[in-house]
């Protein structure tokens, strides 16, 4: 298969590559679980899309998209689900690459072109997201979004994901754009962002505090859940908004971020300084890790409840940003030492046992 060159005709950063992978990985995990529930159709959306490759032939989003509707042809085709592909670049010349490497593809692919209806785009974000908006909110939908320029990082997005019910959406933003134009009238017409409470923790947190400050503009009742992934570029700060409603969806996004980053879960480099764990501070305490950090708020949510479920503990593990594997750790953990107990060798805390309360564990604290 011919590749074809970004007209830019530079290699993809480190910055980016991450972005990419992660992009990919949830691409493999979303893709199945909704044709394997026989839907008849699926929408995944790439708003910009680039041409296709970088000037060393490798594989943008796009591309990356096409090899995992590739990988689960298969199922795709027995389940009968129709997979319908938007592409959108805005620049003319990376447009006419985008056509040229995706119709490669496809034809090099024929089982591919047989189930996917893939839709090209050169159209200004803001009015074809307008535009493509009833589709999104009809059909199970995987949105992809990149922060070209103050105008494209809106609440007005956010807010428009948040009202669609099979939505998930991973929003990638120059985060360092926020303390450096935060303040600004062009930047708080589109986003209210409050600066100065932002300054009151690290840089470094610069994206956590930015997915914190989205969390508390949602509605009260908002069933959106938003979730960090911090990637580091020299002395900037850009990241991943991950957005969706599904607990199985979050679940799976968090085992992704995890694999990605092992030691916090949420940005590709040390941002915690889990580096220096295990040395005293000035007042004389020992530095807790991300994960032990993790393991004293479940023990005292079951503590203080006196009696959970396995339902309630993969919930609130997922809410701390926490994969389930975690979770059932800590409760197996609190098992051997007798300070809870529960029916079985398994806590079960996984999706597959508390969908539908299909199989649901009580577990109760007996210190």
């Amino acid at each position: 298969m011919k590749k074809i060159k970004d007209i830019n005709r530079k290699p993809f950063d480190g910055e980016t590559l991450a972005k990419l992978d992660i992009f990919e990985d949830y691409a493999e995990a979303w893709i199945p679980t909704f044709v394997m529930a026989k839907y008849e159709e699926i929408h995944i959306f790439d708003f910009f899309a680039g041409s296709g490759f970088d000037s060393s032939g490798t594989p943008g989003s796009p591309m990356r998209i096409l090899q995992q509707i590739k990988r689960f042809i298969q199922h795709i085709f027995d389940k009968g689900t129709t997979v319908v592909f938007h592409v959108n670049e805005f620049d003319d010349d990376k447009y006419n690459e985008l056509i040229q490497s995706c119709d490669n593809y496809l034809n090099d692919n024929q089982d591919v072109k047989n189930v996917i209806s893939i839709r090209y785009n050169c159209r200004d974000f803001s009015e074809l997201f307008d535009e493509l908006y009833p589709l999104i909110k009809k059909y199970p939908s995987l949105v992809y979004l990149d922060q070209y320029g103050v105008k494209f990082l809106s609440e007005k997005y956010i807010k428009a994901l948040e009202n669609t019910e099979t939505t998930d959406f991973l929003y990638f933003v120059s985060s360092s754009h926020f303390l450096r134009f935060g303040s600004t009238m062009e930047f708080q017409k589109h986003f209210n962002f409050d600066v100065e409470q932002a300054k009151k923790e690290p840089y470094k947190f610069i994206h956590r505090n930015l997915i914190k400050q989205m969390r508390d503009s949602l509605l009260k009742d908002s069933e959106l859940k938003l979730y960090p992934f911090s990637i580091k570029k020299g002395n900037n700060i850009h990241g991943i908004i991950f957005g969706a409603k599904n607990i199985r969806a979050i679940d799976k996004f968090l085992d992704i971020a995890w694999r990605r980053a092992p030691i916090n879960g949420d940005a590709n480099f040390d941002i915690d300084d889990e580096g220096t764990i295990g040395q005293i501070d000035i007042f004389g305490n020992q530095r807790m890790s991300k994960k032990e950090i993790f393991s004293k708020k479940l023990e005292d949510f079951v503590k203080l409840n006196k009696i959970v479920t396995n339902k309630d503990v993969f919930i609130f593990t997922l809410s701390l940003g926490h994969t389930r594997q975690h979770g059932a750790e800590v409760i197996k953990n609190l098992k051997t030492q007798k300070a809870l107990t529960y029916i079985g060798k398994s806590p079960k805390i996984d999706y597959k046992y508390v969908k539908k309360d299909l199989d649901i564990v009580e577990i109760k604290w007996t210190r």
